[in-house]
């Protein structure tokens, strides 16, 4: 198995410079990666970096904490869609879901998903946040937006991917839906364990170790 089809290489740090962009997108044309994930602002330098590869674009919105109003996150959205992005992350609002206020994060997501049309979107759970009873009904409300992934974790909270948590998204979604790790996956050996539990896409830093190298 090629396991840097499934790899999304990820710099979302808030100091990140250009260069580190640069080496981001050199790093992932030369493992043929699936995707890299970038803040919005850096969207239309990945594009112009990566054009002549088949490596595809993440953007995040409402980064890292979700609690944005919706329609700056469809501007957000919209306006990284128009700068190249090829798919759209999106954090869930997490003070809303523990408000029990299901019908507004129900439209939280909607409402980006409908403006951003075709475009693959992802919506982050911050899994770390969330009892077992909570992650479910994300994923259920997830389910009912029409998402096209489930993500476990930013990297800014107190934890990021588990198994655990992996496996009870899996038993909830629709096989429509697929699911994305990130955060504490370092290795091939560990990636491989992810991947075995039911994960299409799993997110990385550029200190990602395979059984060969260190990328």
């Amino acid at each position: 198995m090629n396991i840097f089809q499934h790899i999304e290489f990820t710099q979302l740090n808030p100091n990140t410079t250009e260069r580190d962009i640069i080496d981001l997108c050199l790093h992932a044309k030369e493992r043929q990666v699936h995707s890299v994930c970038v803040n919005s602002s850096y969207v239309a330098l990945s594009s112009e970096l990566l054009k002549d590869s088949h490596v595809k674009i993440c953007s995040v919105v409402g980064f890292p904490f979700g609690a944005t109003a919706t329609a700056s996150k469809i501007h957000e959205a919209e306006t990284a869609v128009k700068n190249g992005a090829h798919e759209i992350d999106m954090v869930l609002n997490l003070g809303l879901l523990k408000s029990r206020n299901y019908v507004s994060v129900l439209k939280d997501i909607s409402d980006v998903k409908l403006a951003i049309g075709s475009i693959p979107l992802k919506v982050i759970l911050e899994v770390s946040e969330l009892n077992k009873n909570e992650i479910l009904k994300a994923c259920q409300i997830c389910m009912d937006a029409r998402v096209d992934y489930v993500k476990t974790s930013t990297g800014f909270s107190k934890g990021g991917a588990t198994l655990t948590a992996v496996k009870i998204i899996k038993k909830t979604l629709r096989s429509s839906i697929k699911i994305c790790a990130f955060d504490g996956i370092n290795d091939e050996e560990t990636a491989s364990k992810y991947l075995d539990a039911g994960v299409k896409r799993i997110g990385v830093t550029l200190e990602f170790k395979t059984n060969e190298i260190t990328v």
